[in-house]
């Protein structure tokens, strides 16, 4: 065994046995593009109006905690959530930023629109499936509906990074909303049913032994890897299922909201109850949320209302069946906007101060963390950075925040640097 191998079975052997019958599994909601802390969980009723903007805050079911007026279902959950109104960091690129918060690092080699690349961190499930590997065709992450792409710009914290392919989370690319719903990869061809795919896999096994030396080569034993992982996931009927909504009544689905976000987060609960252990909800393109001008009617009519439903049937639902115990739901975007209104009634981007939605797996839920300035655009109490996140989501899952992985080169880092958010557990 090669020292680089040794050192990444003893990484894994160590997140093993930490705490894993206590992981919690993780449902992200990315509000991709990133919404206003202003218009949703930060309002400032009292700031001039430049700064304030055109909704209100309205009362929740929690004495003294306000949230934007046209989240009313949310309102109503407000016992099971917590809000941290003080995250921060020093980015105002959509890319840059996207990949710090869903990995917790700061992006290696960071430039303006730096595309995903094999140099970049792991988002939370590849480390995951990393530190921790299951065999039992079930993946360690699965996102959905859409892939983070425009033109030629792919955003970065989406995948393994230096981990490798083997680790990416499994990218569904389909709107659950539509009648012909379906993932292609886990239907089988026709004619093909699974005693012949296994003895296909057989027969592959066969040829792979005779080929020995072709294995030893890194993208030979990448597509052995991938060759497993396809038969484990095509075999699971368990996760196939996971994805029929046909199976759910029409009184659910309706709840959720008969909308992409809505029937997403409702197959992100499904598959949460089967054991995929991280699922993101993309909501939305790249830049669906990166509302420059024309903020308010965007919001109000388009944007806010199927997360408002399909969040708060998401928590009520994990409430009820007794799983938002062992679930964090936790939603955000990249960063937050800027505190004034611009002359296209558009916020811009704005990294010092953006907003965290955390509910579920142990987080006291019924309370404002933190508090920004007059205006919404420092924090004025303790800042958490996206590493502060990831600590707390990798805590979470069970894995240590200081254990060790390696990159393409074999050098040694801790998987994550920041600190747990304390404040979110009481």
């Amino acid at each position: 065994m090669s020292a680089l191998a040794g050192r990444a079975k003893a990484a894994a052997a160590e997140a093993a046995n930490s705490s894993s019958d206590s992981a919690k599994q993780i449902v992200i909601v990315w509000l991709t593009g990133a919404a206003s802390h202003h218009e949703t969980f930060d309002m400032k009723p009292d700031s001039p109006a430049e700064i304030r903007g055109e909704f209100n805050p309205v009362s929740t079911s929690v004495a003294g905690m306000q949230i934007c007026e046209h989240l009313p279902h949310l309102a109503k959950q407000a016992d099971k959530y917590a809000v941290i109104r003080t995250l921060s960091h020093k980015d105002n690129n959509h890319l840059m930023s996207t990949h710090h918060v869903l990995t917790g690092h700061l992006q290696p080699g960071a430039f303006f629109d730096k595309v995903a690349s094999r140099d970049d961190w792991p988002c939370y499930s590849s480390g995951l499936g990393f530190l921790r590997p299951r065999n039992d065709g079930i993946p360690s992450g699965v996102n959905l509906p859409t892939f983070l792409l425009q033109g030629p710009l792919t955003w970065p914290g989406q995948h393994a990074g230096f981990l490798g392919p083997k680790f990416d989370p499994w990218q569904i690319k389909g709107d659950p909303q539509k009648p012909d719903f379906k993932v292609d990869s886990l239907t089988l061809s026709p004619g093909l049913d699974v005693s012949r795919l296994d003895r296909r896999e057989t027969l592959l096994n066969e040829i792979n032994i005779q080929q020995q030396q072709l294995d030893r080569a890194a993208e030979a034993t990448r597509l052995t890897d991938d060759q497993q992982l396809a038969f484990s996931i095509l075999t699971s009927s368990r996760l196939a299922k996971a994805f029929e909504l046909n199976h759910e009544a029409d009184s659910v689905r309706d709840r959720f909201g008969r909308n992409t976000t809505g029937q997403s987060l409702l197959v992100a609960r499904r598959l949460i109850e089967v054991g995929v252990p991280v699922v993101q909800v993309n909501v939305g393109g790249a830049q669906t949320w990166d509302n420059h001008g024309n903020i308010f009617p965007t919001l109000k009519d388009r944007l806010l209302p199927p997360v408002d439903m399909g969040v708060a049937a998401l928590l009520e639902d994990l409430h009820e069946s007794g799983r938002l115990d062992d679930t964090l739901v936790m939603m955000l975007g990249e960063f937050g906007r800027t505190p004034k209104i611009n002359d296209k009634q558009g916020r811009d981007h704005w990294g010092p101060c953006f907003f965290g939605f955390f509910a579920g797996g142990g987080v006291q839920g019924g309370q404002m963390i933190g508090r920004s300035d007059d205006i919404g655009a420092y924090p004025v109490t303790t800042a958490y950075s996206p590493d502060d996140v990831g600590a707390t989501v990798y805590r979470l899952l069970g894995i240590p925040p200081n254990a060790e992985v390696h990159d393409r080169l074999g050098r040694p880092s801790r998987l994550n640097s920041g600190n747990v958010i304390q404040p979110l557990f009481g």
